[in-house]
């Protein structure tokens, strides 16, 4: 099989997997806050706290969070397909289009309307093919327990439907 036949098969297959959606920002070496949407996230340890994430290396920005020693992930909540599709989005300014501030303790840019936002200090980067995985120490959560995290699916972003409650048992 042919290495695009793969890579689009790959695409594909990933594409149908749920996941769930999340920006992660940090704060340039100059004090401006960068940020982009990210689906490749998961936990990796409970002792000590460590999540994943991976960039490409063509993003613009890699530098930035690859060095910067800290970044913020948020877990995006349902409603917020629209800051999800502006940091998706090449040559805008993501950050004027959000409510967002510093966070005090660590200097992180944090967006408003999350479901969850983790402030962690990287704790290893691992080069692996066209990206950079940032493995994460996770050093402060938040948590609005009142909202439903965002799903990637086929593509489309949306809430969790509400059938997934409701299973009969």
């Amino acid at each position: 099989m042919a290495n695009e036949q793969k890579q689009q098969l790959f695409k594909d297959a990933m594409g149908n997997y749920p996941t769930g959606v999340t920006v992660v920002t940090a704060t340039s070496a100059n004090g401006e806050p960068i940020g982009l949407t990210v689906n490749s996230f998961a936990s990796v340890s409970l002792d000590p706290l460590l999540i994943l994430w991976s960039i490409d290396h063509k993003v613009s920005t890699i530098q930035e969070f690859v060095e910067g020693g800290k970044f913020a992930v948020h877990i995006l909540a349902g409603n917020q397909q629209d800051v999800c599709m502006t940091f998706a989005t090449k040559g805008v300014d993501r950050f004027s289009t959000c409510e967002w501030s510093f966070s005090p303790e660590h200097n992180l840019p944090l967006i408003e309307g999350a479901f969850a936002v983790l402030q962690c200090k990287t704790f290893k980067t691992v080069e692996a093919g066209d990206h950079t995985i940032l493995i994460g120490e996770v050093e402060d959560i938040q948590i609005d327990s009142g909202k439903d995290p965002m799903l990637y699916h086929r593509r489309h972003f949306a809430s969790i439907p509400a059938e997934f409650y409701n299973r009969k048992k």
